[in-house]
């Protein structure tokens, strides 16, 4: 029997087991991250190595560096993750990679590394959508939860709003058509002088500070629930550097609390849209923005009002992990999805 032959045997033997475990190896961005997971919903382990220090002293991250750090730090997160469950592969019943979408060089590390665990190892490696990952985190915070539901993902590169029909299927409402929310963040942070990653800097900054000083234009894109933030990351960029060039203090605390209440409240308004229009009762949220305080407090205080329900991931599984990996990879089993041979990371992946 050739390996092919022998993921696919041992890939129709999982659709009838009682239990899967998974070990999932996460490597889009600027983390290195290995899981086991057990039925997409019980996390045995979970190991995050992380370059923000490194990439800290360039402001953001550099594709090249964070490329030679997921190869260094690859077999060391897996062997934590199969340590800290217990674990051996020979424990394991399949592999998850995530390939796409992200940096080219560092999915290509991750793939490369689980491609070649699979074929050592004889286990099925299952391809999994990082932005899918991110839905599927919700599984793991919420274990009852299941489609149809909304969910708002939400994150440095992308800005989603998906009605989840069903596990692995999707119908995409509106998206950012520019910069999306986490992108802004940090743009809109580096305009106030704070380091990378400036986001989280931001909102912290932000507590102090008054909402309403500084009005800012709210972009209403063509699509109900299509998002705009770039027109509103250049008019604050603006006002920050009309007032250096004047020579006036920059009200730190206001700005920041202005700019973070505005992309929240565009965020919101869509998000509580959608769910009056389809008549879904739960929403999720997902993706690093969906870790921001004030995004989280004002959508529960809207579904507390309007009387649906809201799921929050735990503020572990918003950030890039691999549990999250290997939660969307078990209903991708169960569908029978396998990497081929030929598997590549495709940084453009689309999750429809």
């Amino acid at each position: 029997m050739n390996v092919t032959d022998l993921w696919q045997s041992r890939m129709e033997a999982l659709q009838s087991k009682a239990s899967v475990r998974i070990l999932a190896l996460e490597s889009s961005c600027d983390e290195t991250a290995a899981a086991v997971v057990e039925n997409g919903r019980t996390v045995c382990s979970s190991v995050i190595f992380s370059q923000v220090d490194v990439h800290a002293l360039y402001g953001g991250v550099v594709p090249e560096i964070a490329s030679r750090a997921h190869v260094d730090a690859c077999d060391r997160v897996i062997d934590q993750a199969l340590k800290e469950a217990g674990m051996t592969l020979r424990d394991v019943d399949a592999l998850a990679v995530t390939y796409g979408p992200g940096l080219v060089g560092a999915l290509l590390t991750g793939v490369s590394c689980m491609k070649g665990l699979s074929y050592a190892t004889g286990l099925p490696l299952i391809p999994v959508n990082h932005i899918e990952g991110h839905v599927s985190a919700n599984y793991i915070s919420t274990p009852e939860l299941v489609p149809p539901f909304l969910c708002l993902v939400v994150s440095g590169g992308h800005s989603h709003l998906v009605r989840v029909e069903d596990y692995g299927r999707y119908t995409l409402l509106g998206q950012t058509v520019d910069d999306a929310a986490g992108e802004a963040f940090d743009k809109g942070a580096r305009a106030l002088g704070l380091a990378y990653p400036g986001g989280p800097l931001l909102s912290r900054l932000a507590e102090g500070g008054d909402a309403s000083a500084l009005k800012l234009p709210r972009p209403n894109p063509e699509g109900r629930y299509d998002f705009s933030f770039s027109g509103l990351k250049t008019a604050f960029i603006n006002a920050c550097h009309k007032l250096e060039q004047r020579g006036e203090a920059l009200p730190r605390a206001d700005f920041a609390a202005s700019f973070q209440q505005a992309i929240v409240s565009s965020l919101c308004e869509k998000a509580l849209w959608a769910v009056q229009d389809t008549g879904l009762h739960t929403l999720c949220l997902a993706g690093g923005v969906s870790a921001n305080r004030l995004l989280r407090e004002q959508m529960q205080a809207i579904a507390d009002r309007e009387g649906f329900r809201l799921c929050l991931p735990e503020l572990w599984l918003c950030t890039d992990n691999a549990a999250m990996i290997g939660s969307a990879a078990y209903y991708r089993m169960r569908q029978g999805t396998l990497a081929p041979l030929t598997l590549n990371a495709v940084p453009s992946l689309t999750l429809l």
